[in-house]
């Protein structure tokens, strides 16, 4: 699951990570994300990316998780810091 996170990471970011030897919001983001997989996993669900399912009986049970809500939202706010800013001319 750490590798499936590592490689969601390297997608996101457009570069390679070593979960071994990166930077610490990295390897935060990798780690969070491979905990939400694990939920996924042990609920019978599926993980793909960010995308997350875990069939009809136990979306509205999941969704409403808080460990989950805030597992996802960690990541979005690890991710955004790891993004470099995007600048532009209007």
């Amino acid at each position: 699951m750490i590798k499936r996170a590592e490689v969601t990471l390297e997608l996101e970011l457009g570069r390679e990570i070593d979960y071994n030897d990166c930077a610490d919001a990295e390897k935060e983001f990798i780690t969070v994300l491979a905990a939400v997989y694990a939920i996924c996993y042990l609920t019978g669900g599926s993980a793909v990316g960010l995308s997350f399912s875990v069939g009809d009986q136990n979306v509205s049970v999941l969704s409403k998780a808080p460990p989950l809500d805030v597992l996802q939202a960690e990541l979005e706010r690890i991710l955004n810091g790891l993004k470099p800013p995007h600048v532009g001319r209007v």
